[in-house]
């Protein structure tokens, strides 16, 4: 991601509706794994941006470090008081088996060689850590939105499956996310000249917030949607 976008993704972060709910969805599942006892709590955020899930972390009580390839996110993690470090997500700079988990939002696809970011996500796992992953779903949305943004692909449910089983890792749960707007999303796309990182109006905020926060209690999850979410764990 350009360093213009991660400013505008900080900007929005903390307001915008997409942004937020992520946050509540990376809470509940940190929830469900307090429950499980995961082995260690030190936790890695990579492709952390600023940091905003990062933070999640941290006050959900991990011992959390943010990672990022580029070095304008690193700086702008630390400047929100956030332990961060530069690094490829293809080699990461982190001892084998050091972390209880690990969280990769809007990181793989992004990267041509995706395989090795999840390789290296099973090889920083301990035995019995988990790994939290969301991409962007289905090609039939790829628009001038994912140019803008750097990714290389859109991922199908079996596509993710595939690159996450292959590193070794054993898959507990795979879900849809933003199934009810992906109608509107897929009209907005194929109108869109660029990102969609923007600003949204007050009121119009607070409504796509509503729709996309009844996800929590519809049984929605198998259909289509705009990201795909998925838990697994080193076994």
């Amino acid at each position: 991601m350009e360093t213009t976008e991660i400013r505008r993704l900080i900007e929005l972060e903390d307001t915008h509706w997409w942004y937020r709910e992520r946050r509540a969805i990376l809470r509940r599942e940190l929830r469900e794994l307090d429950v499980r006892r995961p082995p260690l709590r030190r936790a890695l955020d990579i492709g952390a941006a600023g940091g905003g899930n990062t933070r999640v972390l941290v006050e959900a009580g991990w011992d959390a470090t943010a990672t990022d390839y580029s070095e304008t996110a690193v700086e702008l993690a630390r400047e929100r008081g956030l332990r961060a470090v530069h690094a490829d997500a293809r080699a990461l700079p982190f001892a084998s088996g050091s972390m209880g988990l690990v969280t990769a939002f809007d990181v793989l696809e992004h990267i041509r060689e995706d395989h090795l970011v999840t390789e290296e996500i099973a090889r920083v796992l301990a035995p019995g850590g988990h790994t939290l992953i969301a991409v962007p779903s289905d090609m039939a949305l790829w628009s001038a939105h994912d140019h803008a943004v750097g990714h290389v692909r859109r991922y199908g449910r079996e596509s993710l499956i595939s690159v996450v089983r292959r590193a070794g890792l054993t898959i507990d749960r795979v879900w849809s996310w933003n199934v009810l707007l992906r109608p509107l999303v897929l009209r907005h796309r194929r109108r869109s000249a660029g990102s969609d990182l923007k600003k949204t109006p007050f009121l119009v905020n607070a409504g796509l917030s509503a729709v996309v926060r009844a996800e929590r209690y519809l049984p929605v999850g198998s259909r289509k949607g705009v990201t795909l979410f998925l838990r697994a764990r080193l076994v």
